[in-house]
């Protein structure tokens, strides 16, 4: 019955993926993409039996950065593997489409167990990384019958999700597909262990902290950001949505020494027209030439950036922490040593909770608040450099996960052994 239901919930998703194809872009993206998917995979993956294959799946954009510090360490250290990703969601596969760290990236197949079957056949993974969350049965079921080693980096679970559910007896099969879990919080490895998962269950922290650090560590300059802020103060607002940008309109707009830098998430031209009359004095990137500008806020309408942006603030604010959807990434901006704001809903998000605690992030309920933290940090400079100085800290201390991963498949030797 759990399959059938499952079965019948796939189906469900890629029809309403498809029926909202003609007015959702993320739709017909999704859906364009796998139109004769496997057809492509065959016919651009070639699979000699002497090369070791590694293969990384990501929900999304996010996801795939938590995995990149692992596949890129792999393939420094064995650089004669060969390494597939695939991504669920348009926002993952459109952006890292053409990334250079792997020899192919593909659109998942839907799942089930003719894709399964037919996917794993074409690519012949010799280990297989998953992150975080996104769990497929006939995938993971396949991996297990096939004794292919399949990881979770950086997995996070709570106990509002199936596995913890007296219905989720499927879910939790998918759990035993899974030769080791490498999870983020303690609260999640005592959530397994709870349902009867010991020995294959190990708590390294979230590998993101090593890729912010390397990010931070490896800064490249902007020069035309340089130019656009000169010598003033500076607030960096990142993956920002329509309730985030009305927080910060009226001080931009009532501050005009301060230089303001917002980075929508979306930077479609729906976006940036409800981003642009928010913020009177603003100029797009895009229309930018470098130079003097009377403009204090520039708003940026490409994507890529974001991360080198958060070393010019004095202040990051980042985005979604007013939406359902969730707080967006923190830690880039932390890893520069910047204080970070974000609205009020982060409950969970873990590293919030702990910044917060530890005095390097500001949470935030409304524009009021928002001017009253921004003003306190930029005019005491006693306060700024504790905060600051906490952010980076954190950040600092909770690096090491991809290295106990790593840890983890020399000592099984799961890169030798084929």
């Amino acid at each position: 019955m759990h399959l059938l239901l499952y079965k019948i919930f796939i189906g469900v998703y890629g029809l309403g993926a498809r029926c909202l194809a003609p007015w959702n872009t993320k739709a017909a993206l999704w859906v364009k993409g796998r139109k004769n998917l496997l057809q492509h995979i065959g016919n651009t993956w070639s699979h000699p039996k002497k090369d070791f294959t590694i293969w990384m799946h990501s929900a999304s954009l996010g996801e795939f950065e938590q995995g990149r510090p692992v596949l890129e360490a792999l393939k420094k250290q064995h650089p004669q593997c060969r390494i597939v990703l695939t991504f669920f969601s348009p926002s993952g596969y459109e952006i890292r489409k053409h990334y250079k760290g792997a020899d192919a990236v593909y659109y998942l197949p839907a799942d089930g167990i003719k894709n399964a079957t037919a996917f794993l056949d074409i690519i012949q993974p010799n280990l297989v990384l998953w992150v975080k969350y996104e769990y497929w049965y006939h995938y993971l079921n396949t991996l297990k019958q096939r004794n292919i080693p399949t990881l979770l980096i950086s997995g996070l679970f709570r106990s509002s999700q199936p596995f913890f559910k007296w219905y989720g007896r499927l879910h939790r099969h998918m759990l035993t597909c899974f030769e080791q879990l490498f999870v983020q919080t303690a609260a999640s490895k005592e959530l397994l262990q709870s349902i009867g998962f010991t020995s294959n269950v190990q708590l390294n922290g979230d590998t993101r902290f090593d890729r912010v650090t390397t990010i931070a560590a490896f800064f490249e300059a902007l020069p035309f950001i340089e130019q656009f802020i000169a010598n003033n103060p500076v607030i960096v607002a990142g993956s920002t949505w329509l309730e985030d940008e009305e927080e910060l309109d009226h001080f931009a707009n009532t501050n005009p020494a301060i230089k303001f830098i917002i980075a929508p998430h979306e930077i479609g031209e729906e976006r940036m027209q409800e981003v642009m009359p928010l913020f009177k004095n603003s100029i797009r990137l895009s229309a930018y030439n470098g130079g003097p500008t009377t403009a204090n806020t520039l708003i940026i309408d490409n994507i890529g950036m974001l991360n080198r942006l958060y070393h010019y603030a004095t202040i990051a604010y980042v985005g979604g922490g007013f939406g359902d959807d969730g707080l967006h990434n923190i830690l880039e901006a932390a890893a520069y040593y910047k204080p970070v704001l974000f609205g009020p809903n982060y409950e969970k998000h873990y590293e919030a909770v702990e910044m917060v605690e530890a005095g390097g992030a500001f949470t935030i309920e409304n524009a009021l608040e928002a001017e009253k933290v921004l003003q306190e940090l930029l005019t005491n400079q006693e306060v700024y450099q504790a905060a600051a100085q906490a952010a980076g800290n954190y950040v600092t201390q909770n690096r090491g996960a991809t290295e106990a991963i790593l840890n983890y498949i020399q000592e099984k030797r799961l890169l030798t052994n084929w």
